[in-house]
């Protein structure tokens, strides 16, 4: 994440504001152009041997979606709907540069998995025949579905605009339908259709695997929490002997600087300092005031 810091600070300056609704104008574009043309895709896939032979457009025009009126123009609509939604609700997360960042990385990411499977298997997978998928903003989409899952994952979907569903069930009934896809090639012999499931989803799972804390699962960080256990344990198991009203009274709690307990006043809190040498026990006003008691 450090990296891509560095990279927005140099670069912020040039990503597209409101991606989603260009994204959404391939959709339009997609109905426009196949309605008089259904054959113009012959001229706009990304087909590797034409590439190679100089139509580099097709770098670019193969992300217009194959959209007719023989479509259900009704799931079009929502599944555009639906990509315009969760485009902005990780532009409004993540910012501007960053949403960029992803969906080019993405459509990069296709790009790479139709290279490696003509060099390998000589097959145009995004080419003039969808051998695996009906457009490769389909590929984006789910990419950025589980992006979006992974940020909101308690976020409820209607399904049928009747069933309510959270959004971190979808995610993970799509990632079953992958391994089942994947599984389905496999068995099949067809194992150029792995690639682009696997390469189109990298940028999900680099996000993914980039944002987690690891911080907490770290050795030292183990033993902190472990050593904050057995010292809170330890004050609780041998209290604190305090006069109060003219007797000597045992607390829980009591502040290593002011000498306050519980009984002084009762919304004091206590907390041990896993810096300090030993089992001391501060009141929240002096827990990161004090100086550190080193044996």
């Amino acid at each position: 994440m450090r990296f891509i810091h560095l990279l927005e600070k140099k670069f912020g300056k040039y990503a597209i504001p409101n991606l989603m609704k260009y994204v959404i104008a391939l959709y339009v574009v997609g109905l426009l152009i196949y309605s008089f043309n259904p054959s113009a895709y012959m001229y706009l896939g990304l087909d590797i041997d034409l590439i190679l032979k100089g139509q580099v457009w097709r770098l670019f025009t193969f992300l217009i979606p194959h959209v007719t009126f023989g479509s259900n123009i009704f799931f079009v609509f929502i599944k555009a709907y639906l990509f315009y939604v969760i485009g902005n609700a990780l532009e409004n997360a993540w910012g501007s540069f960053r949403l960029n960042l992803y969906f080019f990385s993405a459509v990069i990411f296709n790009i790479i998995a139709a290279f490696i499977v003509y060099f390998i298997f000589r097959v145009n997978i995004l080419g003039n025949i969808m051998i695996v998928i009906s457009s490769p903003l389909d590929i984006i989409y789910s990419s950025m579905f589980f992006a979006f899952a992974a940020l909101y994952p308690n976020t409820q979907f209607l399904i049928y605009f009747i069933i309510p569903v959270k959004v971190k069930y979808l995610a993970w009934i799509s990632g079953a339908y992958y391994i089942y896809n994947i599984y389905t090639f496999i068995r099949s012999g067809f194992y150029f259709g792995i690639i682009p499931i696997v390469v189109s989803m990298a940028n999900f799972l680099i996000f993914y695997f980039a944002t987690r804390n690891y911080r907490r699962i770290s050795p030292r960080e183990i033993e902190r929490r472990a050593r904050f256990k057995r010292q809170m344990n330890e004050g609780r198991r041998q209290g604190n002997v305090t006069e109060f009203n003219g007797r000597n009274v045992i607390t829980r709690h009591k502040c290593a600087v002011c000498g306050r307990t519980e009984l002084d006043d009762d919304s004091l809190e206590f907390r041990f300092c896993s810096k300090c040498d030993g089992n001391y026990e501060y009141c929240m006003e002096h827990l990161f005031t004090h100086e550190h008691v080193r044996e």
